[in-house]
């Protein structure tokens, strides 16, 4: 047996897979081929780059991915130490300044005696696994021929599915005669004030650290925008043989399509906000997150688009605030691949033909940034486990979220679809029956981080 674990992929899984090992002294030669080839949806040369969202989701315990984080904490995980350190401002969301978060990751990976890094593509995952333990990390844009070597491996014919990434604009194209800063809920006309106390009220918070940006629609402005972005030319995908879209990064021209109020129930909903121009509720509402740390460009929440760059231009210019934006980056959509762990892979994340190998990421089917810095955890802890000849598996409690997510993927499932991290994988409270949602939450995360620390 080498006396090192190979890693495939630098990028959020990857990256926590090596930080674990090296961090338990063992050797890690960590490949990913960046530089030398990038993938459709990728840019940056740093690992760990972060292709859609900025954000790493609620941060709140009552939230099954904000649970999770803390989880992630209490086990020393190196990419949410460090999404913590170069946090942006969203509210009650952990949001990063991406370009310095892949910076960071890069620094610790590449300063780490332990670790190396080879820049080159794997295609033979069976010629390293020979005498040797291997993570495939490759996550959501694994290369075409290593895809073929994986579908090989595991004797998968289908490997991908589909996801979307929204536009980013630069703050200074913004339109504030008609945009406003705010959190939902916080920035709603209170009963007992006049307009004229509330506008004041708003006017003291301008330049203060916000979250979002706000832009209010009224029912004719709506309407047109719908009727654009639901007419609107999207990119061919001429080697696309399906067209599966995951429902928790769908299009929005895909959502405007299901009906024109779809959208005002779902991403533009108004709830939690009034016009200060009006002192009224908008018919519709767009937001806009910060994406960096400097709050100089944003990113419109849920606005995942297939549309052709000059049609982004064209239709989200339509919306109010947004007449002179300036796109710094376009929405895009890509080929996201998964294995069929829950027939492939034990708790542990290990493939049962082949207890060499290991996968990790979104790759598994787990779906979010945090689940997958999850997956690399867990996958390197028992890599780690199988190098030094030890029969103890790592296997979280079920009560947690690492360890329901590790159990939901692999679980058989004839149906599997990736899974988020969310409370309905974890197991019923015992003895208790809490009708308050909030409440109830707040109980599985105790019982959560009870059994963790028990586990630990």
């Amino acid at each position: 047996m080498k006396d090192y674990i190979t890693v495939i992929g630098g990028g959020l899984a990857g990256s926590e897979a090596a930080y674990q090992i090296a961090k338990r002294n063992i050797k890690v030669k960590l490949y990913e081929m960046k530089p030398y080839k990038f993938s459709p949806a990728h840019s940056n040369k740093d690992l760990a780059e972060i292709v859609c969202s900025n954000s790493f989701k609620s941060n709140l315990l009552t939230n099954a991915c904000g649970l999770l984080k803390e989880e992630l904490r209490r086990l020393d995980s190196l990419l949410i130490k460090i999404a913590d350190e170069t946090s942006v401002a969203a509210g009650q969301a952990l949001a990063v300044d991406r370009e310095e978060f892949s910076r960071k990751v890069t620094e610790e990976i590449e300063n780490n005696p332990l670790i190396e890094i080879i820049n080159k593509e794997v295609t033979d995952i069976e010629e390293l696994a020979k005498d040797g333990i291997v993570i495939i990390a490759t996550g959501p844009l694994t290369s075409d021929d290593l895809a073929k070597n994986i579908s090989k491996v595991t004797g998968e014919d289908k490997l991908y599915f589909y996801d979307a990434a929204a536009p980013i604009i630069s703050k200074d194209s913004i339109n504030f005669d008609i945009a406003f800063y705010g959190d939902r809920y916080s920035e709603e006309k209170k009963k007992d004030e006049t307009i004229e106390e509330w506008k004041e009220r708003l006017k003291k918070q301008e330049g203060k650290e916000q979250s979002y940006i706000n832009l209010p629609m009224n029912k004719e402005e709506y309407e047109n925008f719908w009727n654009e972005l639901v007419n609107a030319e999207v990119v061919t995908l001429h080697d696309f043989e399906k067209r599966e879209i995951f429902e928790g990064c769908m299009p929005i021209e895909i959502m405007a399509k299901r009906g024109i109020d779809t959208l005002r129930y779902g991403p533009l909903k108004p709830v939690g906000f009034d016009d200060p121009r009006t002192g009224k509720r908008p018919y519709a509402i767009v937001q806009l997150r910060q994406d960096d740390s400097k709050a100089s460009i944003y990113n419109i929440v849920g606005f995942q688009t297939n549309l052709k760059y000059g049609e982004q231009k064209r239709v989200f210019s339509l919306i109010p605030g947004l007449e002179n934006a300036e796109f710094i980056k376009y929405g895009v959509m890509h080929r996201n691949t998964y294995i069929n762990s829950s027939r492939l892979l034990d708790e542990t994340y290990c493939l049962k033909s082949n207890k060499n190998i290991y996968f990790a990421g979104q790759i598994t089917g787990v779906e979010g940034y945090v689940e997958s810095i999850s997956s690399g955890l867990v996958a390197a802890l028992n890599a780690v486990e199988v190098l030094k000849s030890s029969k103890k598996r790592i296997v979280f409690p079920e009560t947690t979220v690492i360890g329901a997510l590790a159990k939901y993927i692999s679980t058989s499932n004839k149906k599997f679809q990736p899974m988020n991290a969310n409370f309905g994988i974890l197991p019923e409270l015992e003895g208790k029956k809490i009708k308050d949602k909030k409440l109830r939450y707040q109980e599985f995360a105790n019982r959560s981080l009870k059994d963790l620390e028990e586990r630990l």
